[in-house]
């Protein structure tokens, strides 16, 4: 299944759901996948300046990491195409018309956007509202 690319249809889809858990970034030095593997990551990025894992809070709190900032996920629970246009876009736009920061990972069925944990459930009314204009 290749996932919707017409931005309406994508909008009108979204169906943001908000995960439980307390999300951070953690970055360790030298890009080795499988590094940190013991946190269980829902996401990794290899980056020059190191590994990026993005673990929850609980888990890096037990392995005493350091991080910046507590943040909550929220899925697009729309199968949009890894080729759509736009949906990053309108996704941070709407968040950042509300004052709400947007980290967004595309993975292969659904987007997943990190915001502070603070501000989880107006983002998630904020994207519901995106839909509904649509």
């Amino acid at each position: 299944m290749s996932g919707l690319t017409d931005l309406n249809d994508i909008l009108r889809s979204l169906k943001p759901k908000l995960c439980d858990d307390e999300f951070v970034f953690i970055s360790r030095p030298g890009p080795s996948y499988g590094d940190g593997a013991d946190l269980n990551p829902v996401g990794a990025f290899v980056e020059s300046e190191g590994l990026t894992l993005i673990v929850s809070r609980k888990r890096a709190d037990r392995a005493s990491e350091c991080y910046d900032g507590v943040f909550r996920m929220v899925t697009l629970e729309v199968h949009s195409s890894l080729q759509a246009v736009g949906l990053t876009a309108a996704v941070s736009q709407a968040l950042s018309r509300n004052d709400i920061s947007a980290n967004v990972v595309a993975a292969f069925h659904h987007d997943h956007v990190f915001v502070p944990g603070s501000q989880a459930n107006d983002a998630v009314r904020v994207l519901e509202t995106l839909a509904a204009e649509q």
